[in-house]
Parts: C-alpha cells; structure tokens; sequence
C-alpha cells in the first residue's frame, strides 16, 4: 500500500487507535521500539515519558515473550488472531514465544443483547420473534468474532445462532491498516524483518481473517464435512439451516452432548471412553490422510460425544486443506522414523524444501542423531509430539523453506496427541498412525495418474517441437533488427534511495538556509528601505526565515537521532 496513503488514513480515521496501541505497547515494554521507529508522532507520549513509564511498570519483571502475550490479548481480537497465526508458524517463531501465543485467550467482553438483535434483523431482514420461537438472551459461547445463542424455531427445533458481534468488521478493518502500516515501517528499519516479507505474511493473515469473518465459507466447510461423513456411523456433523444463514449469521442444529474431557460422564453413561478416545483420533487422522481437509481446531471444546456414542464435531471455521503430496510426504517422514530410514527422511526434506539446502551434509547428521535418540525408545513409548517438534527444529536451524500447511498439520497432530494421553494416560498415538502411514506409502500421488501425465508430456513435446521453428524465425528476426533488449532489476536498493534523497533534502534547504543569511545581510547593509526601528524591513524577514529553517532542520536531525 502506497506510504503517503496509508499516513493519510490513519491521520484521518486511526489516529486515536493508534496512540492506544502505543499506549498498550509501552506499558508492556516496547516502549524502545516504538522510540526507534518515530513513532511518537502517533501519542501524546513522548520518548522520555516511555521509558519512565516503563521502569515504573510492574510488567518488566516478566519474559518478553510473556508481555508480548499478555499485550496482545488486551489489544484485542485483531492482535489476538494475529498471535493465533503466527503460533503456526515455528520457522519464524522462536519456541519460547510459540508457547506464550497458544495461551492466547479471547477476552473480550460480552455484546450487548440489543446489538446482536439488530445485526440478526439486519441480515435476515425479519423480526427476531418471527424468525425464532424462542432466543436466549444468554451466549452459551462467546470469543473474539462471535457470540453463540440457543434458540427454538417455530417447529420445535433447538438451533444454535452463531452472531458476528456488531463493529466487528470495522474495527478489524482500522487494526489492519495500522498493522500494515507498522509492519512496513519495521521492514524498512530491520533487515531480517525484510528478508522474512513480513508485509507478505500479514496479507495471508489478512486473506484467513477475511475468510473467517464470512460465514457462509463456514457454512461450506460443514456441508464438505457432511459429505465426507454421510456413511460413517462413528461421526456426527450437525445439520445446517441455509435459509437463515448469511455472512454475519450461522445457524445450526443445536447438538446435546458431553464434552470429550468428560469421561465421569461417558462412563454415567456406559460409554467406553477409551474408544471413543480412539475413534476421535482415528476420525481426523481419516480427514487429514485420506481426505486432505481437517479440522485444524481440535480441543476438547470443539468436541461433543452424543448418548449414542457418536463424535461431534463443532466450530469449523478452522480448517486445513493437504494436497496429495504434503499428504504423502509427512508419511514418509513418520515411516522414515519408526523404522530408522533416515536417508528416506532427507530425500523427503529435500523434496519438501522451496530453495537448495545450504549443507546437505550438515542436515544429513541432525536427521541421523534424531533417529538414532529415538531408536532405543520402546514403540510403546514414542512421542509423536516430540518427533515432530524435533524435526521443526531441524527444519527452522537450516532454515528450510517449506510450505505453511506443513506447519498447521504437524501442530494439530501434536494437539490431536496432547488430548489422547491427557484422556487416556496409555494412549499411544503411533498405533492409530500405523494403519494411515502404511496406506501412503503404498499410495505415491506421482504415480496415481501416472499414463495421463506421460500422454499429457508427450503432447506437450509434440506441441514444443512444432512451435520451435517458428520461435526461432522470430527471434533470429529480433536479433537481425537490433530490437533485443536485456532488462537488470537491482534489489535491496531501495533504503540507500531513501538516505540519498534525505540526504539531498537537507543540502538544498542548507544552500537556502545560507542564501537567505547572505542575502539578508547584503540587504541589511545596503539599508535598502522600508526600514524597521533603522534596520531594512526585507533583511530582518529574510533571517526570521533562515531562523525557522535552520532550527527546523535542526529539530528533524535530533528528532531522529542523526547528526
């Protein structure tokens, strides 16, 4: 987004967010980053006041990365989610501050009654009364985005009505221009911030938030979910109300059930409730390796286990979509591991990477030391959690480019890992992952279509070949007409730009600043006429000028700390 156009947004719609932004980064310690960046313009708080502020502030006693969590919680949903991303992102994540983001908690207050009314009205364009028999006036869940009502339709039906809480969007809106805004500023100042495109992450945050704030793409979600479950008698996905749903309102069918962490209840039930442990597992290790779409979500809360033993699953803005590829990859990895195949977990590395690994050698030893730490641990005993964890940590120290969904699938198996052993202390993740693993290995997604890619190959050498005389003609004809032309692009030019021009900036208003006390001096004792208590009027506005531009000059060169 052009700079000029951002200043002049947030100068005009932002500017009171912004300075309570600042406000909060302050207190929490970042008061040096903030002075670093100027951006004291955007406060009534100056530098000095920053850091006194600062020391007085109980907050430093605590880890960076616990204030930098504890920032983002109170500066609200957008910061929030913004946290929830990056936790998913171990590359560029150090694993301090990973854990301080997965406690990130939604604390934002509930809306009121009335407002959520008029957003139901609004979007179903009919009274709440005509719409429902009857609507709780109480959320029985409630986060950053939305709320979530119980209410009973005129049929007898118990739906839940899940509300985008009202101002939402325009208060999302307001952070994520003040986001991009900070974000390329922090670009332009740190190098390593550059060469990671933080702007370029914070548009693919942007993408997933706009996503999330559309209900109907949630709607979507939970019809492929239904389609994909239809015939397994373990799962049940709640039913869907179309005619009452739009981008703001959700409405399903509201499901009883008792949470999976909840296993005094399975048994008050006489449900067996390490198998339903095990199915739930088995049930998303189905979506990820068989289906390629999973729900990316899966805590306890997000889980209902009906009367009838049936798995629930609720909440499905959260979702993570695996090409074949990916799929067949991670198994590799997995199969590399349990049976001590460790040049099978290079090829895959390598495969998996965007750029050329620096040191293939290097990265060979890690892989080979992590096999070899894992391969006196009883099968019983392995930690799926820790293998994965272990490998992210191979992957981030040689800086290996690989795909974000990589990284979203490996935290939800850990997830999906943390919640079997807290339910089932004898829980062993591997023996759920055996069956899936084996599957994908004998299934290569290269091969699958394997006579369609080498007809499709040998058309498009067929169409090259026929191309060719005729791209070379053409060419030839360009090179005999002296139309060639070899175009360079120059990077990471663009700082030394910006120093250049400041640097121009203030010679040409120094030769002013001298000419105007030249030129005045000259008119001075030249007593050219009108003439001021004796002195030529024209002379003395000439070094009241000098004067503005000189101290002028001077308080930008202190202001940013050059001299």
């Amino acid at each position: 987004m052009n700079e000029s156009i951002q200043k002049k947004r947030l100068g005009v719609f932002h500017l009171g967010r912004y300075g309570e932004i600042i406000s909060i980064l302050v207190r929490y310690g970042f008061g040096d980053i903030l002075s670093h960046l100027n951006l004291e313009k955007y406060s009534l708080i100056t530098s000095r006041v920053i850091f006194k502020k600062w020391s007085l502030n109980e907050t430093k006693k605590l880890s960076r990365s616990e204030r930098i969590r504890l920032a983002i919680e109170e500066l609200g949903p957008t910061f929030v989610k913004l946290g929830q991303f990056m936790s998913n992102r171990p590359d560029l994540i150090p694993p301090d501050l990973i854990i301080e983001l997965e406690k990130l908690q939604d604390s934002v207050k509930i809306s009121p009654y009335k407002d959520i009314l008029s957003v139901i009205e609004k979007e179903l364009k009919s009274p709440v009364n005509k719409l429902f028999a009857e609507f709780s006036e109480i959320p029985v869940a409630s986060a950053s985005i939305a709320q979530v009502y119980k209410a009973i339709l005129h049929n007898g039906t118990s739906v839940a009505v899940k509300v985008q809480r009202p101002h939402i969007r325009q208060t999302i809106s307001a952070d994520m221009d003040i986001l991009f805004h900070f974000f390329s500023l922090l670009e332009r100042r740190y190098d390593i911030l550059r060469s990671l495109r933080i702007t370029q992450l914070l548009e693919e945050f942007k993408r997933t938030l706009d996503k999330e704030l559309d209900f109907t793409i949630e709607l979507s979600h939970i019809e492929r979910f239904r389609a994909d479950f239809k015939n397994d008698s373990k799962v049940y996905i709640p039913e869907i109300y179309t005619e009452l749903s739009t981008k703001r309102v959700l409405v399903t069918e509201f499901v009883d059930g008792i949470k999976i962490s909840d296993t005094d209840k399975m048994t008050e039930y006489n449900l067996d409730s390490k198998q339903i442990i095990k199915n739930g597992v088995d049930i998303v290790l189905h979506q990820i390796f068989n289906n390629g779409f999973f729900h990316a979500d899966p805590h306890p809360g997000n889980i209902l286990i009906r009367k009838d033993g049936r798995i629930c699953f609720l909440d499905f803005g959260a979702v993570g979509i695996l090409p074949p590829t990916l799929r067949y990859h991670l198994g590799m990895i997995l199969y590399g591991m349990v049976n001590k195949d460790p040049q099978r977990i290079v090829r895959t590395l390598t495969q998996l990477a965007k750029d050329r690994i620096k040191d293939l050698d290097l990265l060979e030893y890690d892989v080979i030391e992590c096999v070899e730490e894992y391969s006196v641990t009883l099968m019983k005993e392995i930690n799926i959690s820790g293998i994965l964890q272990r490998f992210i940590r191979i992957i981030t120290g040689h800086q290996l480019k690989i795909v974000p969904g990589f990284y979203l699938l490996v935290k939800t198996l850990i997830a999906l890992e943390s919640v079997g052993k807290k339910l089932d202390p004898e829980f062993n993740m591997l023996n759920n992952l055996k069956p899936f693993v084996k599957k994908l290995i004998q299934y290569n997604p290269r091969f699958s279509n394997l006579p369609y890619d080498i007809y499709f190959t040998f058309m498009d050498i067929i169409s090259l070949l026929k191309d060719l005389p005729f791209e070379l003609k053409d060419t030839m004809q360009i090179i005999k007409a002296g139309d060639m032309r070899v175009q360079f692009e120059h990077r990471g030019l663009e700082p030394a730009i910006i120093r250049h021009e400041l640097i121009i900036n203030r010679l040409v208003f120094s030769i002013v600043l001298a000419a105007l006390i030249v030129g005045s001096s000259v008119v001075i004792h030249s007593m050219i006429p009108p003439l001021f208590f004796g002195i030529p009027l024209i002379g003395i506005i000439g070094f009241m000028l000098a004067a503005i531009i000189g101290f002028g000059l001077l308080f930008s060169m202190i202001r940013q700390r050059k001299m």
